[in-house]
């Protein structure tokens, strides 16, 4: 992360206590959009990347979704925590991309599972060496998602 990028998340997490307050609650629209295309059913598990409170959480929480919330700020995670206490079935993790984390995701694909252990070692040992010169040792890797939703045809719509 650039020396900018540190400034303006360690501002960010700052105003974790005024962040609840401040910022606008969500429509419910959006939830229940979410909720109608998605197929979602109460109960189901839902993962949440960068929480910050839980602002978006807590209607979520209150529909009966277990749902794993992911916080980089240590503020942010422990104001979520507290917004989000009353829902035993929400987890927060304060968590961020650091060199360890970031090989075990690399363990997650398949050419590096297939690569010979020498290399790997290698590949890592050089991740660990360049990502222990930065001066907060994470990395930034940016992720695209897409959503597809498809409902089987032989199966009755529920209204």
């Amino acid at each position: 992360m650039t020396d900018d990028r540190q400034r303006l998340a360690a501002t960010f997490d700052s105003a974790a206590d005024l962040y609840q307050q401040a910022r606008p609650e969500y429509p419910q629209q959006l939830f229940d959009t979410l909720v109608e295309v998605a197929g979602l059913q109460p109960g189901d598990r839902l993962l949440e990347v960068g929480c910050a409170t839980g602002k978006a959480t807590l209607p979520l929480a209150r529909r009966g979704y277990r749902i794993t919330c992911i916080e980089i700020g240590a503020e942010l995670a422990a104001a979520a925590r507290g917004n989000l206490a009353d829902f035993a079935h929400v987890d927060v993790v304060e968590s961020a991309y650091d060199a360890d984390g970031y090989l075990r995701l690399l363990d997650t694909f398949s050419g590096h599972i297939a690569m010979e252990p020498w290399q790997r070692d290698r590949l890592y040992g050089e991740i660990r060496r360049r990502l222990g010169q930065r001066v907060d040792g994470r990395l930034r890797r940016h992720w695209g998602a897409v959503l597809q939703v498809a409902r089987r045809g032989d199966t009755a719509r529920v209204p």
